[in-house]
């Protein structure tokens, strides 16, 4: 990456532009994003280790698409366990549907339905589909109505040998939005839509050595952290995020050189930091991948109460430049609302973009779906440093500590994350994301990650430089 003109202060996105060059990439499609730095991704999308966005139906949406998802250190060892083992057990073409069975509630359906954005759940009995319902089957219905009352019977299943192309095929034939998917006996395997068959002609897995869906899980600097990594190396973690606010101490490097012993071959990630120096002390500690970023998130008020950050930017950048140095990479962490933020954090080093905020308003989030007073869907998201997540995090210790602690916050305790009807699914949001990153790299005549980062060209603009580009959607 080379500067149009060298800037003489640190600069965050909303300061840069990417100037285009001679291009011989005849179609976005023939951009490479498949990450270099060890963890197993095809697109350079991490989704942020917070208990309101990352849980298992994001792990398992994200890893199929060819991203990955970090499940946060404040869950329970067994409870981990069981997700990475759960997400481990998807399929890697099929939708896992939401199900039901036939003598179940329109109630226990409305609760369920929202949880994928196909809007579609299975009515199974004995294993087998029997009937599909959505949500206009259950309007106007007595909640304690059966579903067996109002399930659509006619159902087409397609088998689960089918191919993208004949899936979409099929449907578009038969004029379906979606498909059970079921096994030669009829057992069902999965669900698929018409632009999920789309989907898997542009998008690779992310999978293991064992061909299943990769997963992350972090890991705090407290506590007996040996065993923790141990236990979650054990689980089936493909990587591990060693996860604090401040993650230039010596709590850090000690806590990363006890991991490495664990394992030396996990990618371990370490962070946060926005220096050289905070990078190449961590490396120097044994970790492979360094995150960066201090206080650019949506959720998170450190910079505000503390002073303490750097834009962002000018810190990926610099901490990218550090980590090249060792052979290392770096994930630019939060700050990112679109996807030429993503575009930009690439050119400026990153191989992989850790996204939070942006990702709590979709389906797939943990989050329970809420409806404002004007009716629109909403989910709450907090920071994981908020008086919130320090009360859960606390919740074994005595109340006069919790309540101390919760008294220092650097974080949003409760924020409306709107879903956005256009795009209510993460795969909504991930394909915007990868179509922007895919064109940036053909503006500047990159096939690969690090192409894009060696041939990148960036510029400084003004705010009203930066607001030039924005889109109207009415006329001045």
């Amino acid at each position: 990456m080379r500067f149009i003109t060298s800037p003489s202060f640190d600069l965050t996105y909303e300061d840069v532009f990417l100037a285009p060059s001679r291009s011989e990439i005849a179609s976005r499609m023939d951009v490479d994003l498949s990450s270099i730095d060890g963890t197993g991704t095809t697109i350079p999308l991490v989704v942020a280790n917070m208990t309101a966005i990352s849980g298992r139906r994001m792990a398992e949406t994200i890893a199929r698409r060819g991203g990955i998802a970090v499940i946060p250190q404040d869950i329970p060892l067994e409870i981990v366990a069981q997700v990475i083992a759960w997400v481990k057990d998807r399929h890697t073409f099929f939708d896992t549907p939401v199900t039901l069975a036939p003598t179940d509630t329109v109630a226990d359906a409305l609760d369920l339905i929202n949880k994928r954005a196909h809007g579609a759940l299975i009515v199974v009995e004995g294993g087998k589909p029997v009937g599909i319902v959505t949500e206009a089957d259950c309007e106007r219905v007595d909640r304690f109505t059966q579903l067996q009352q109002i399930m659509a019977t006619d159902l087409m299943t397609v088998n689960d040998s089918i191919q993208p192309r004949e899936a979409f095929e099929f449907l578009t034939t038969h004029r379906r939005k979606l498909a059970p998917v079921v096994r030669a006996d009829g057992s069902l395997v999965g669900i698929l839509t018409k632009v999920g068959a789309l989907r898997a002609t542009l998008y690779t897995p992310a999978l293991d050595a064992n061909g299943k869906l990769r997963i992350a899980a972090a890991v705090g600097i407290n506590g007996d952290v040996a065993a923790k990594a141990k236990f979650l190396i054990e689980a089936g973690a493909d990587v591990l995020v060693v996860d604090t606010a401040h993650g230039h101490q010596v709590k850090m490097i000690e806590a990363i050189k006890v991991i490495r012993a664990q394992s030396p071959k996990i990618p371990i990630v370490a962070g946060n930091v926005v220096t050289a120096a905070g990078t190449r002390d961590l490396i120097e500690a044994g970790a492979d991948i360094i995150k960066v970023g201090v206080g650019p998130g949506a959720m998170c008020t450190t910079r505000m109460q503390t002073g303490v950050g750097r834009p962002q930017f000018s810190a990926v950048l610099e901490c990218a430049e550090e980590a090249a140095k060792f052979g290392k990479h770096v994930w630019a962490d939060g700050g990112v609302r679109h996807p030429r933020d993503v575009a930009l954090a690439l050119a400026a080093g990153a191989s992989q973009v850790m996204i939070g905020s942006w990702f709590a308003g979709t389906l797939e989030s943990p989050s329970d779906l809420n409806r404002d007073s004007h009716g629109r869907l909403y989910k709450e998201s907090f920071g994981m440093a908020s008086a919130r997540a320090v009360a859960a995090r606390t919740a074994s210790e005595g109340a006069f500590d919790r309540a101390r602690k919760a008294l220092f916050e650097e974080g949003i305790s409760s924020s409306r994350m709107y879903i956005n009807p256009s795009r209510p699914g993460v795969e909504d949001l991930i394909d915007e994301i990868i179509s922007g990153v895919r064109s940036s790299c053909t503006y500047a005549g990159a096939d690969s990650i690090p192409d894009f980062f060696a041939k990148a060209i960036v510029g400084i603009q003004s705010s009203s430089g930066y607001a030039e580009g924005k889109p109207l959607n009415q006329s001045w």
